[in-house]
């Protein structure tokens, strides 16, 4: 496994072992899916993920496949199509950020025609039709294309039209913050709920409607306030396993905010490996 995918891997861990209030962790399975999954998943999509010699699209759909060979079900389409252009930047070479502008520029209609058949193979919850670019017909535009006309209903879309705008601030703003001052798992919660408070989740949206979505978001800013505003984030676990329990009571995921959280962590991950090669010459 070459050292992106060790990233990716090492970045899906992170989330996974992070308290995150409606999704699934080690404190806590649900939504028919353990901790266990997204780890096998994890092991199972980062080859084709990491692949250097296969295009974004390629990267998404068997990372997709290789997925449901491993456990059987939809549990990282999120995490793929954020990671893939990203895994591809860094393997790209120069500065992270400019790398990631140009591989997302380059994209093509046959990168959005593989994306398409990984998005129908995962069947994502809520998944409905649009009047253009529907990921049921034959893509004929490009992958960038295609979450251009997305982004305004989904935040998975809106990071490959904003350059990952999301990625690069919110997220990797709340995991440096929260490193500054606390170890792991505590960065990935923070980054989580900095998303979960920020905007209404895509999926809760898709779902369960955009009021179900906006009153996760009310609850996540007082979640989160209460959180950030301790010295020792352990004492606020109960806090956000009650948040968790509600949520999930209610059949409530926000699994945007969870893919959002391990683009964040791999992202910041992928700029410390691009570092340290460039200080090894």
């Amino acid at each position: 496994m070459n050292e992106i995918a060790e990233a990716f891997v090492a970045a899906c861990r992170d989330e996974i072992e992070a308290p995150k209030p409606g999704n699934v962790h080690i404190f806590a399975d649900g939504h028919g899916m353990t901790a266990d999954d997204f780890l096998q998943s994890a092991e199972a999509a980062a080859p084709a993920l990491c692949n250097p010699a296969g295009p974004v699209g390629l990267r998404i759909f068997a990372a997709v496949e290789a997925t449901f060979a491993a456990v059987k079900k939809n549990t990282n389409l999120g995490i793929i199509l954020l990671c893939a252009p990203l895994a591809a930047a860094a393997q790209r070479g120069g500065e992270f950020r400019e790398s990631l502008k140009e591989t997302l520029k380059g994209l093509t209609r046959e990168d959005a025609s593989y994306a398409f058949k990984a998005i129908l193979r995962s069947g994502p919850a809520g998944l409905g039709t649009a009047t253009r670019h529907d990921v049921r017909d034959r893509a004929n535009v490009t992958l960038s294309e295609a979450m251009r006309e997305a982004a305004g209903r989904d935040k998975i879309a809106y990071q490959y039209a904003s350059d990952f705008a999301d990625i690069f601030g919110a997220g990797i703003k709340s995991l440096s913050d929260a490193r500054s001052k606390w170890q792991a798992p505590w960065p990935a919660t923070s980054a989580y709920l900095a998303f979960l408070a920020s905007f209404p989740d895509s999926h809760i949206v898709r779902k369960n409607g955009p009021e179900a979505a906006i009153l996760v978001q009310t609850e996540a800013v007082e979640v989160r306030k209460r959180f950030m505003n301790t010295a020792n984030p352990e004492e606020r676990l109960q806090d956000l396993l009650t948040f968790d329990r509600d949520l999930k009571n209610l059949g409530l995921n926000p699994g945007t905010s969870a893919d959002l959280t391990v683009a964040s962590v791999f992202a910041e991950r992928l700029t410390r490996v691009l570092i340290n090669r460039c200080n090894n010459g």
